[in-house]
């Protein structure tokens, strides 16, 4: 059996949202400084990406679950460029369809250029219907937008000062903008979601997946439907699978951590993670369970240290 490549990791950061879904009690006081020391254990720890996600405006309705502190993401990863060096800085995900592409893409251009050429834009249709009633974009119609809207962007963030997109919802021409992202031909396209038309849009607009909440079992027959579409397409270029692995906490946390949490000794942990990369992921999505900001980078370091070596060859 030939070796199993090392998949990358790395990790949505905290702070920046805050659902009851996931956040941790100590986010709430957190603030930029917090992020900022959270970043830097990333970049340190060899961390291939943080990720910030995307709201607008959360509605009274879903404002108990969801909360409503939601940091913009191009605004935060700027901000996180000029503490960090190596990381990657990821959206998981924009939501593009509720902003122009020529709009959107000269704030993720600068920001690539700010950055040194480390953005990587992941992109979904969203789900929150009072956002794009809002803006004035049509929520039943976001899966036809945001596939134009993807494609708008690509050219928008391609190598060309005056870019080119002729499209049903989106046009542009004879319009220059600089700076030019440092990546060539663009920054890469993850595009986000696990529905039949997200994956689809994945395999033929993306330059990787990501998925959304796929257990471990669901995740071999996503993979090949994906590379099956691509191959029909005849797309051969490099592609990136992704996953988001369970929560984690190195060692043994002394307390509860949820049923769902994988714990224990650094081999036990790989172990269980290497067969992500079995399935051919190449990047897998983690978060630490914590009750602190100093625990959380206790966690990061830990798992940078002791576990990551072990994922594969």
């Amino acid at each position: 059996m030939p070796p199993i490549a090392r998949p990358a990791y790395g990790m949505q950061l905290p702070v920046q949202s805050q659902s009851t879904m996931y956040a941790e009690s100590w986010e709430a006081g957190a603030g930029p400084e917090d992020l900022a020391e959270i970043a830097r254990t990333a970049d340190a720890g060899g961390f291939a990406y943080i990720a910030c996600c995307d709201h607008v405006a959360i509605p009274r309705r879903l404002a108990d679950a969801m909360g409503t502190t939601w940091y913009d993401p191009v605004a935060t990863l700027a901000y996180l460029a000029a503490v960090t060096t190596r990381t990657r800085l990821l959206t998981h995900v924009a939501v593009a369809a509720l902003r122009h592409p020529l709009l959107a893409a000269k704030q993720y251009a600068t920001l690539d250029h700010l950055s040194g050429g480390r953005l990587v834009l992941g992109v979904g249709a969203g789900h929150v219907r009072e956002e794009f009633e809002v803006l004035g974009v049509d929520f039943d119609a976001r899966g036809r937008i945001l596939d134009e809207a993807v494609d708008g962007l690509k050219a928008a963030l391609g190598p060309e000062e005056f870019p080119v997109h002729e499209g049903e919802l989106f046009a542009f021409r004879d319009l220059g903008q600089r700076p030019r992202p440092v990546q060539t031909p663009g920054p890469p396209v993850w595009v986000g979601g696990s529905s039949p038309a997200a994956t689809r849009r994945a395999a033929l607009r993306g330059d990787g997946w990501l998925p959304q909440g796929d257990p471990r079992d669901q995740l071999p027959a996503q993979i090949d439907r994906i590379r099956r579409l691509r191959e029909e397409a005849g797309l051969d270029g490099p592609f990136e699978y992704g996953a988001i692995a369970e929560p984690l906490y190195v060692g043994e946390p002394g307390w509860h951590t949820g049923r769902r949490t994988l714990t224990g000794k650094p081999e036990a942990l790989a172990e269980s993670l290497r067969a992500y990369a079995a399935m051919g992921v190449g990047q897998i999505q983690v978060r630490f369970r914590s009750r602190s900001r100093t625990e959380l980078t206790d966690q990061m370091t830990a798992f940078a240290t002791d576990v990551a070596p072990l994922l594969g060859d």
